[in-house]
């Protein structure tokens, strides 16, 4: 695997930059851009690492259906084993359709509404992790009226700061998410008198891209402690779910391994009964999917020059929405001086930018690959300005399978109507 980019089994080859055996100049002369293009050796090695350090460890890894929802990633998952975390019912509707197990699927989520609670008990889902006091309940109602039992985790918020970007910390008492740690005890006793529901686990998640295990780990001695009080009242649980998050390479990152991160946890964890649960997404599919998009044009300013591309915001929202950073990489190799350029697209808004300040050495038409962006580039993906959202490929080996065709623009408004007599 290559060490140059963030991305393993991308690299250089004889006709240019290369994921797995193919050459991506050749993926989008068959495609077009822009495209999503995502790596099968990439997620494949990287649910590996979490089998290799969970072996011998009664855990389960239950991938992230919010990262990357396309139907060949989720079947990808699921014919390695994994588990499925959802938090809308339409994410349970593409697992099932994946070819995934509803067993396996923990439901997460702040606002589950009746109709999804109802999808998933009819399915038979492994849990609903609840995040309120009136949540618990609304499933408890929706469980009785049809005739069957729900089971649940109690989303526990610890309060424990994640590192991370205010937007992506979902584990501070000042967040939307889960049930106050102080609170959590008493809703768990009300919880365990209800009928129509089975207490069964707990479930925390305090933020995405963590860099450091010791916050996580913070967090497991305080769900741990409240677990074992649990237990002491009697109301036993059968798993502990301690979310995801572990981040990945972008820039210059040193997150830790998956051994490393989990290291901690496992340390803490070792020889207790309940099954472990873990929610991966981004460090997943996160490095095994680039975005491949074309040069329209080179503007040259008075102050910055512009490389204007084909996709946009509406593609890839990270840059606009966090400024979050993506390696951009020429996929052909020029002998050229090269300049700095602001990577933009076509969209009508001054924050469509997918990349600042890049020293590129480039002619108009030529093809850059946007990195590290298989995790919540597709999934967060707009029709803004009516633009059709890209296709997707997976490269595996020197093979290429559609997994998504380009949208049609006629389908974009396909469901609208126009007024009568118009």
């Amino acid at each position: 695997m290559s060490t140059e980019f963030p991305m393993p089994f991308l690299h250089h080859g004889h006709t240019g930059l290369m994921l797995e055996d193919v050459s991506l100049d050749l993926i989008a002369a068959r495609f077009g851009t822009p495209t999503f293009v995502y790596s099968h050796a990439a997620l494949a090695d990287a649910f590996g690492q979490y089998e290799q350090a969970l072996a011998g460890s009664n855990a389960r890894v239950f991938y992230a259906v919010k990262a990357n929802s396309n139907l060949g990633v989720l079947s990808a998952f699921a014919r390695l084993g994994a588990g499925f975390d959802i938090v809308s019912g339409g994410e349970l509707s593409r697992v099932i359709a994946a070819g995934g197990d509803p067993a396996k699927v923990v439901f997460s989520g702040v606002g589950k509404s009746t109709a999804e609670m109802l999808q998933a008990l009819h399915a038979g889902i492994r849990c609903f992790n609840v995040e309120s006091a009136a949540e618990l309940d609304r499933l408890n109602t929706v469980a009785r009226d049809s005739s069957t039992v729900a089971p649940v985790a109690l989303r526990v918020n610890p309060d424990v700061d994640a590192k991370t970007h205010p937007y992506i910390s979902t584990g501070l008492r000042n967040n939307k998410f889960g049930v106050a740690f102080d609170e959590a005890l008493a809703l768990y006793r009300r919880a365990a008198t209800l009928p129509d529901l089975r207490v069964s686990g707990v479930a925390c998640h305090i933020g995405s891209q963590l860099l450091d295990p010791a916050p996580i780990a913070e967090a497991a001695e305080k769900i741990l402690g409240l677990v074992d009080r649990l237990a002491a009242e009697g109301i036993v649980l059968d798993h502990i779910d301690l979310g995801g998050g572990l981040g990945i390479r972008y820039r210059d990152e040193t997150p830790p391994s998956v051994a490393e991160y989990l290291a901690p946890l496992l340390r803490l964890l070792q020889g207790r009964r309940e099954e472990i649960c873990f929610e991966p997404g981004r460090s997943l599919i996160g490095n095994a999917g680039l975005l491949l998009t074309r040069i329209e044009y080179l503007k040259p300013g008075m102050e910055r020059n512009f490389a204007i591309v084909d996709a946009a915001m509406n593609d890839l929202a990270r840059p606009a929405l966090y400024d979050a950073y993506h390696e951009v990489v020429a996929v052909t190799q020029h002998d050229m001086p090269a300049r700095e350029y602001e990577v933009v697209g076509p969209i009508c808004e001054s924050g469509d930018f997918l990349a600042r300040g890049r020293s590129l050495s480039v002619r108009q038409g030529d093809l850059l690959a946007i990195l590290s962006a298989g995790a919540y580039g597709m999934t967060m993906s707009s029709n803004y300005n009516t633009r059709p959202r890209a296709a997707e490929v997976m490269v595996m080996g020197k093979e290429v399978h559609l997994v998504r065709v380009r949208e049609p623009v006629g389908s974009l408004y396909a469901l609208e109507s126009r007024l009568p007599g118009s």
